[in-house]
């Protein structure tokens, strides 16, 4: 059974969910400037956060950008045939932890890999450390940065194993794969400083919602075809390094097909945002401007022979994507302020149907 990524996200947020209701939109909904109760602390403590400010929303958008600049960077990695240019773990070479002159550019690449892997980390760190006082009010935030903190720590692993196993395609499509959760949750995190927590309703028709669900379902599967036609090309990240053994120019047109399936698809649901005026619609065109210019960089680069170029450029596009279409499936909802203005909503809603 294929699972999305968006549903395990999901999985992930019902757990921060249990500690706290869910947020809901940006566009229509006061940033909570106060938050009551916080924890009393030491004087030397002070500066850390007892609301949502501008260093917590800044530490959540580094978080976003640090996770998408690491795809970039292990993305150079694969398609500069240095995945092996440290090639041992810990350690970049026995005996040291640097790379040595002998190593050459490749060292230098991989390791560079290395060393942001340590900034996502520090991000990561941050982010706990300025959302503690808060821990217990925005139980959501605070589960979500550790979160990203034990996901950094189990990517560094399963960087390791790939390494240790030379680069089985396997092992680097599912390192791919995880950094990719890694980014959908860190739009979560992004998406929920800007909103307070409480009760959520619907603001979109029940038809629209579903059709969002399904399109997030077909990006995942796009995702996931693109993971594994790569796997199967020639980037695979050293000379040495093994293949999948599949047929890579009939994965490219299974990866192509639900590519285009998600293009119609957000097309409707843009048409139907216009036209319903919903409050989602600017999300839904971020979106579509998004998946245009991935299908043309997969255009270009699969009539161009894969340049390594083209080729980065369409991963980091796929991290930006599953980032854009979780947003999108969190706007389905608002955070509602009164059971007057659930009722008000709902009403609304079905209105539309």
């Amino acid at each position: 059974m294929e699972i999305s990524i968006l549903q395990v996200i999901s999985g992930i947020c019902v757990l921060a969910g249990r500690f706290t209701s869910e947020p809901g939109t940006i566009r229509k909904h006061v940033i909570m400037r106060k938050t009551v109760g916080a924890e009393p602390v030491k004087p030397k403590y002070q500066w850390i956060p007892s609301a949502i400010d501008a260093r917590i929303r800044v530490i959540a958008w580094l978080s976003l950008v640090t996770e998408v600049v690491i795809i970039g960077t292990g993305g150079a990695v694969r398609l500069t045939g240095s995945g092996l240019g440290c090639p041992t773990w810990p350690t970049c070479v026995a005996g040291s932890l640097v790379p040595t002159s002998e190593m050459g550019i490749h060292g230098v690449i991989e390791f560079g890999n290395r060393l942001m892997s340590g900034v996502v980390g520090i991000v990561a760190v941050l982010a706990v450390v300025l959302l503690w006082r808060l821990r217990r009010e925005r139980k959501d935030l605070f589960t979500l940065s550790i979160i990203l903190v034990v996901g950094v720590l189990a990517q560094a692993l399963v960087g390791g194993v790939t390494v240790l196993t030379g680069l089985n395609p396997f092992i680097v499509g599912f390192h791919f794969m995880a950094s990719l959760i890694m980014v959908c949750i860190s739009a979560v995190l992004v998406h929920r400083v800007y909103v307070a927590p409480g009760p959520r309703v619907r603001v979109v028709p029940v038809a629209f919602a579903g059709l969002a669900h399904a399109t997030s379902f077909v990006v995942a599967l796009t995702v996931l075809m693109g993971v594994v036609t790569t796997a199967s090309g020639p980037h695979s990240g050293d000379a040495a390094a093994g293949r999948t053994g599949f047929n890579a120019e009939l994965l490219e047109h299974l990866h192509a097909w639900p590519g285009y399936a998600t293009l119609v698809l957000t097309i409707v649901l843009l048409g139907a945002s216009v036209r319903g005026k919903l409050p989602i619609r600017f999300f839904v065109l971020t979106l579509f401007l998004i998946e245009l210019v991935q299908i043309v960089v997969g255009l270009l680069q699969a009539n161009l022979g894969l340049p390594p170029v083209l080729v980065g450029v369409h991963m980091v596009l796929a991290s930006i994507l599953a980032a854009a279409m979780t947003v999108v499936v969190l706007n389905l909802k608002a955070p509602s302020r009164s059971s007057a203005d659930v009722a008000q909503m709902a009403m609304n809603a079905t209105g539309r149907n």
